[in-house]
């Protein structure tokens, strides 16, 4: 009884701390750095909500923002949404996050909480997000335009974001352990 008492307790701050996520997500979307690929901190984003909130109200988080974006709040990049951004060449990398959320919350429950974990669990989701994004990626170029090599997708699409996203992962990381004691979110 004093379980469901205390599930009871939490459910209104998880929904708020799930909603604040969404929102840094979007922020962050909008935020871009001209470059010669520009690209935004939405990466940055997901990476400290999962970090912060943790696995299972990271992925709720990250799933409340595609949402959003599919039903037309403009919380993509450039203030952008709806359903044709996700089914769009690059809308995969978008769902991707909701993968990449899974893949964390599973290898944190298996590995724990430890700085290590934590790094590899963003890393490997980061893939899962590049492999589900770069293949919705090839499906759509080819029905619009014809087939296109994996090679050339990860030319355009994955290879110049792979330094960026690990820089943006160490500063989730940096940000995150040093605002832990302060937010005392887990």
């Amino acid at each position: 009884m004093n379980d469901t008492k205390e599930v009871m307790k939490k459910t209104p701050i998880d929904l708020v701390y799930m909603a604040l996520g969404a929102v840094l997500i979007t922020i962050c979307s909008w935020i871009s750095i001209p470059t010669t690929v520009p690209f935004t901190m939405q990466t940055f984003a997901v990476f400290f909500v999962l970090l912060t909130l943790g696995g299972k109200r990271g992925t709720v988080a990250i799933l409340v923002y595609v949402l959003l974006g599919a039903v037309g709040v403009p919380v993509f990049a450039q203030f952008s949404s709806g359903i044709g951004i996700l089914l769009g060449n690059t809308g995969g990398y978008i769902v991707g996050f909701i993968f990449m959320g899974l893949a964390y919350w599973m290898i944190i429950g298996l590995l724990g909480k430890k700085i290590w974990a934590e790094i590899l669990a963003l890393v490997i989701g980061l893939v899962v997000c590049y492999s589900f994004g770069t293949a919705w990626f090839m499906f759509v170029y080819a029905q619009a335009n014809g087939a296109v090599g994996i090679a050339t997708v990860l030319a355009w699409c994955v290879i110049p974001f792979v330094i960026p996203d690990l820089i943006k992962l160490g500063l989730a990381v940096t940000l995150a352990r040093r605002l832990s004691p302060v937010l005392k979110l887990q």
